[in-house]
């Protein structure tokens, strides 16, 4: 039941911009070194599946974005830039002078996207997974949005309580069946923590709080844009994240459409691509990493 990793993962706490963040490690930092960024609502060790499907010896680092996994919170508002600057923090920590290979998962791989455009001379390598950016916004919902925004602070948010690991773990079989029992259970390990009654998530609950500044599509593109490295995005066939984005999650929209940049569709795989099946996920990665590197 329980998930054996292959690769064991060494922890620390790095502090980024004055804020404590939880660092997970695998290799040796002589080999070369792959950023891993995670999504929303996920944390850093959870790559640990796609980790030890990787044939080939690198030096992976991720980190728990702020208010997620094991980093500290801030509170009360989250604000997407500032995970640019916590990413370029940790590049001054562990590569200053050299370009990395960045990989990110939907939130991560949207910061590393428009990082790669922001920052381009700090990004040699880009693994995208379905990191592709939210629906587009009317500028009309800008009042409703930050009245919704007031509203939400004057409440607190929090999460629910489960009676135990393995309910949770069970929980999360059955939302995705794709996902096998013993990696729920590693996920469901590192994604809860203790709490009067049972368990509850680990995530600082102020993550629920809508976002008062509505989404830039056409910002964040003219970022994707900018970007020079070569890039993989990686979409999957079954996600159900892409449906609801319209043409903008069809695999044709991105096909062609900044230079460098290749596509692949993972057929039987959803959204939690790196979950549900890293062996066939890695295999994509290294073929063209090894192509680029």
């Amino acid at each position: 039941m329980n998930y054996q990793p292959r690769r064991l993962p060494r922890h620390s706490t790095r502090l980024l911009r004055g804020l404590p963040h939880r660092i997970t490690e695998w290799g040796e930092p002589s080999a070369t070194p792959i950023i891993l960024l995670h999504g929303w609502g996920d944390s850093g060790e959870t790559f640990q599946f796609l980790v030890d499907a990787c044939a080939r010896e690198s030096y992976w680092i991720a980190l728990d974005w702020r208010g997620f996994g094991e980093s500290a919170s801030q509170g009360p508002s989250y604000w997407f830039p500032d995970y640019f600057a916590d990413l370029d923090a940790l590049l001054d920590a562990y590569s200053p002078e050299r370009p990395v290979t960045l990989l990110g998962h939907s939130m991560g791989g949207n910061i590393a996207w428009m990082y790669a455009g922001i920052r381009p001379e700090r990004v040699s390598c880009l693994v995208n997974l379905e990191g592709v950016g939210l629906s587009r916004t009317d500028p009309a919902a800008a009042p409703a949005r930050y009245r919704r925004w007031l509203d939400g602070l004057q409440v607190a948010p929090t999460f629910s309580v489960y009676p135990s690991v393995a309910a949770f773990a069970q929980l999360l079989h059955k939302r995705n069946p794709r996902l096998p029992p013993e990696r729920a259970h590693y996920i469901a390990q590192r994604w809860l923590m203790p709490c009067e009654g049972g368990y509850t998530l680990r995530w600082d609950p102020a993550h629920k709080r809508v976002n008062p500044v509505l989404y830039s599509r056409d910002g964040a593109e003219a970022c994707w844009g900018a970007a020079t490295a070569r890039s993989l995005l990686v979409l999957g066939g079954r996600s159900e994240i892409l449906a609801k984005l319209g043409a903008d999650g069809q695999p044709s929209t991105y096909d062609g459409l900044y230079p460098g940049l290749s596509v692949v569709v993972l057929a039987e795989a959803g959204h939690m691509m790196h979950h549900e099946d890293p062996e066939a996920l890695a295999v994509i990665i290294e073929a063209f990493l090894g192509q680029v590197l």
